[in-house]
């Protein structure tokens, strides 16, 4: 390998490194920032038994995610018992929360599955639907949310704010859903009339689309009993991921409605990214912050926001990175064997 090469990997390795570390640190010194050294001593007392019942939701959301997996590939994967989705699930989410904006989240999932044979177009078909699912849910509890606080004086602070965010949301979350809804019809014979591909490039491209729409379509046409299991799940996962914030204000004293927390994480994780950094840190937590203003101290908010972030964010790269190392480690192993294979001949 040149020199030249091997000097950018290592570069662009330090500074993926870099920005771990920052993302990482960040709801640390966010929290002092915040609420200085009493935010410290508010954390001190958080009820541990709340904390034990935040993992134990951290723990149900993976659990969920991972028989939502499995009802929705229906065996195209191979056997794939609650392990082995788990496994797939967590270093999942550990990639998804290392790379900014999440882009590696769908990336490590397209290749899990490819090594049980279930090529990457197909694989995006399928992980479209897990999408859209998630879509129709946000769709149908921002529609609710909306139309509440057009009609009825709620009393939350931010009012304008929050009926325009809220609208924004909701449209970008429809535009995408329509994406999706059409995408079987879309025209992908225009790929081949593109003058900016090679024919290679056309075919590469017109093939995947197709494959990926098939798997889509075939998804779809799953029995109603287990699109309906998929989308229980949805609900009970999104319910209860969006608990986790409820909880903590909960562990610091603080008295705020179950809704306001769950528009205030959808909020501040919406922001988060526009954030460089791994797991929109930064942002996030600042959002969250100014939406918890009006109802708590600085230092409970600060607390408040490191445990969120601690059970929400770290915990998923602290239980992900073992389990995406192995899967790293065991595809380097799979590698070698053949070679070591091929040279035993020669011996």
């Amino acid at each position: 390998m040149p020199k030249t090469v091997k000097h950018l990997i290592q570069s662009k390795w330090l500074l993926h490194l870099l920005f771990i570390t920052l993302a990482l640190s960040a709801p640390l010194l966010l929290t002092h920032w915040i609420g200085g050294d009493a935010a410290w001593s508010e954390l001190a007392a958080f009820p541990f038994s709340i904390f034990l019942g935040m993992l134990a939701l951290a723990v149900l959301c993976w659990n969920l995610n991972a028989l939502r997996l499995r009802l929705l590939l229906n065996g195209r994967a191979g056997p794939m018992n609650q392990r082995s989705a788990l496994g797939i699930e967590l270093a999942t989410k550990c990639a998804l929360c290392a790379t900014p904006g999440g882009s590696g989240g769908p990336a490590v999932l397209l290749t899990l599955l490819a090594r049980r044979d279930l090529s990457p177009a197909k694989g995006a078909g399928v992980f479209l639907i897990d999408q859209g699912f998630d879509s129709l849910f946000f769709i149908s509890l921002l529609s609710g949310l909306a139309a509440y606080t057009l009609s009825v004086d709620t009393g939350w602070p931010y009012q304008t704010l929050i009926q325009w965010s809220l609208l924004g949301l909701l449209t970008v979350i429809v535009l995408v859903s329509l994406c999706l809804w059409t995408f079987p019809r879309w025209r992908l014979g225009i790929f081949t009339d593109s003058r900016f591909f090679r024919r290679t490039w056309q075919r590469t491209l017109l093939r995947r689309s197709l494959r990926c729409r098939q798997a889509f379509l075939r998804t779809l046409k799953l029995p109603k009993r287990i699109l309906g299991a998929v989308w229980v799940l949805t609900i009970m996962h999104w319910c209860a991921r969006y608990s986790l914030l409820y909880l903590a204000v909960i562990g610091v004293g603080g008295n705020i409605d179950w809704l306001w927390t769950f528009f205030t994480q959808m909020l501040g994780m919406a922001a988060s990214q526009f954030s460089f950094l791994p797991g929109g840190a930064g942002t996030a937590e600042v959002g969250v912050s100014a939406l918890l203003m009006p109802f708590l101290t600085t230092a409970q908010i600060g607390a408040a926001v490191l445990i969120w972030r601690l059970v929400s964010y770290h915990l998923y790269i602290l239980a992900g990175a073992p389990v995406l190392l192995w899967f790293g480690f065991k595809r380097l192993g799979q590698q070698a064997s053949p070679h070591e294979a091929k040279l035993s001949r020669f011996r």
